[in-house]
């Protein structure tokens, strides 16, 4: 086994203006921070626009860690994370992945819907997830040890999954593990105010639509609304759109294309919103 030494301190973090805001629902940042202490992955699993990515810049900043984010895809290949040699001025030169440049550089390497990426992704990655920390570049020859300063996150939405895309036990063992959720009505109130600046009395029935239409997942859509779309919605109104236009484009539309569906969704947001 590898012997860890001491960890080095974080960066300063940024002036607080510089974090992206965040907040927290439990005790979600205390566990990022001890699992970046004690050099262990991470995994967040939760819906879609349930906070995942926003959580995970807002603790780099806060721990002044450099931050390489992937948006995983059926086309992402192990080659895509480490690098691949390119032409370059007529001469062939080896370019470094954001993986790799999180390894040899310190910092945090965030994946996000890790399950969208093609399967030898995992295989680069596990060795990186134990005790060896290490990640070798079979083109290159190097074996590189990651430095303490380094961390590994990944998400995935389980709603989302099936038989075709599904992370392995073998693989989700390797992580200490973090489930989201979309925040309770009142946090959510007011997070999607300070987001959008509308204020938190004209923002209360959107959430609450919201969360209507979130016990219709499964059933005649395929996703609950996140919150990035309140987001959206509230912004739209506090720029002067019409509540039910605001609505439509930034809740309805985005959730179906079904002509039938679409029209369930209108007649239970006039009805919740009047």
């Amino acid at each position: 086994m590898n012997m860890i030494s001491p960890l080095p301190v974080a960066a300063p973090p940024a002036d607080s203006v510089d974090i992206p805001a965040y907040s927290a629902s439990g005790n979600e940042c205390a566990l990022f921070e001890k699992a970046w202490e004690k050099r262990l992955p991470l995994l967040l699993k939760g819906p879609t626009g349930s906070g995942k990515t926003r959580f995970v810049a807002h603790m780099a900043a806060r721990l002044g860690l450099p931050l390489f984010t992937v948006a995983c895809h059926d086309d992402l290949s192990a080659a895509d994370l480490t690098g691949r040699h390119l032409l370059k001025g007529g001469e062939t030169v080896w370019v470094d992945g954001p993986l790799t440049r999180a390894v040899r550089e310190g910092g945090l390497c965030y994946l996000d819907e890790i399950v969208e990426a093609r399967k030898d992704v995992a295989v680069v990655l596990h060795p990186l997830t134990d005790d060896r920390r290490i990640l070798p570049l079979e083109r290159t020859g190097e074996l590189l040890s990651a430095p303490p300063s380094f961390m590994l996150a990944v998400s995935y939405n389980p709603g989302y999954q099936n038989l075709l895309k599904n992370l392995k036990p073998s693989t989700r063992q390797r992580f200490v593990s973090i489930t989201f959720d979309f925040l309770p009505r009142d946090q959510e109130i007011v997070v999607v105010a300070q987001e959008s600046g509308l204020d938190e009395g004209a923002v209360a029935p959107l959430v609450d639509l919201a969360r209507r239409l979130r016990s219709l997942k499964g059933q005649d859509i395929e996703e609950g609304v996140s919150t990035r779309l309140i987001v959206y919605a509230a912004s739209l109104v506090a720029a002067g759109l019409p509540r039910p236009e605001a609505v439509m484009a930034a809740i309805i539309e985005p959730l179906t294309d079904e002509p039938e569906v679409r029209a369930g969704l209108i007649e239970i947001s006039r009805a919740a919103l009047g």
